[in-house]
């Protein structure tokens, strides 16, 4: 927005925010660069009158981005930065972005922070020509922030549906479908899902309402995968037990120990992340049960741990890396154009899952 002085227009600057909110410059600068030190009345009132204005907040990059390109790429999530080095999904996927920027000579900025403010300013302050984002989890208010910036960004695991943006995935249905084909043939039919979240902030077991209102279609994709495919062999899905988990050690570990209190255990776990399997096969042997002779675990998403672990883990493999290399080129090649792609998984086989024992 412009505004007009003396007969001529010029854009809002931040003093024009500081004057009609009644706060001084340095005031209103630490809204947008320090809010943490701002009271919220404060805080509210000065962003009320950027909106009704038009004012995005101080361009971080100034003349840098006014000269052009920086030769970067921001990669940015919700997830605690530690998310980056400690999750194998997110290792893989970084291995694949920084092959393509390795190719290219451009840099990559990790943009993350544990509140909904810092996370605005970091996306605001981050020295890139565009986003990858990972979506795990609060992904529709990473795509409003992300959109703030105006710099082309693409979506992975978006998680909802959104045609105008750019979204990298792959088909968690027929996925699905696989991991249970694969248990089901070997003569499984009591099982449990180790779910992702349904909607932000939210653990325990679901109920049919909380899977109808899911937030995440990815999750919800998976989940109707697997019972699609487990119902044509007869499997009555609504005795299975699906604990939603945050993807972590302690959620995954609460999901066992309440799945295995039933009365009757499953023979065969469907993990939607291989994080969550391949904790699940610690916990498993822990408590003295065999896998596969006691016990079945399925994972999603491919990821190198998966070959190594004891024992090693049958998977639904997502071509991890290639994503990241499409995401990067994606952004280093901009072309204005939205994009939106779909790629096929593979069942890896592996020692984790066998027959269910006899009797």
């Amino acid at each position: 927005m412009t505004i007009s002085t003396q007969g001529k227009t010029r854009p809002v600057r931040l003093a024009d925010i500081a004057k009609a909110a009644g706060v001084s410059h340095g005031t209103a600068s630490n809204v947008f660069a320090r809010p943490e030190i701002v009271r919220e009345e404060v805080r509210e009132r000065v962003r009320a009158v950027a909106e009704a204005l038009g004012y995005a907040g101080p361009d971080p990059k100034g003349r840098l981005l006014r000269a052009g390109k920086v030769n970067a790429i921001g990669v940015a999530t919700t997830e605690p930065l530690s998310y980056f080095f400690e999750d194998p999904f997110a290792r893989a996927m970084m291995a694949g972005i920084s092959e393509a920027c390795d190719a290219t000579g451009a840099g990559i900025a990790l943009v993350s922070a544990g509140n909904e403010e810092k996370l605005a300013w970091n996306i605001q302050s981050a020295l890139v020509d565009g986003f990858i984002l990972f979506c795990i989890e609060g992904g529709l208010r990473l795509v409003e922030l992300t959109r703030e910036r105006r710099l082309p960004f693409v979506a992975l695991e978006l998680g909802f549906r959104d045609e105008t943006v750019s979204a990298i995935g792959v088909d968690n249905v027929a996925g699905a479908k696989l991991a249970a084909r694969h248990l089901a043939a070997l003569g499984h039919r009591h099982f449990a899902v180790l779910a992702l979240q349904f909607a932000d902030e939210s653990t325990g077991l679901v109920s049919e309402e909380q899977v109808k209102a899911a937030v995440y279609t990815g999750t919800r994709d998976r989940l109707a995968g697997y019972f699609d495919e487990l119902s044509r062999y007869g499997v009555d899905t609504a005795t299975i037990p699906v604990f939603e988990t945050a993807n972590d050690e302690i959620t995954t570990r609460a999901g066992l120990e309440t799945i295995f209190a039933t009365p009757t255990p499953p023979t065969a776990i469907l993990a939607m992340s291989d994080r969550m399997a391949l904790i699940a096969l610690d916990w498993l042997r822990e408590r003295g049960l065999d896998v596969p002779g006691d016990v079945s675990v399925v994972g999603f998403d491919g990821v190198p741990e998966a070959a190594q672990s004891r024992p090693p883990l049958t998977t639904i493999a997502q071509p991890i890396a290639e994503i990241g290399r499409r995401a990067a080129r994606t952004i280093l090649d901009f072309d204005g154009q939205v994009r939106r792609e779909t790629l096929g998984v593979d069942l890896i086989v592996r020692a984790s899952s066998g027959a269910p024992r006899a009797g």
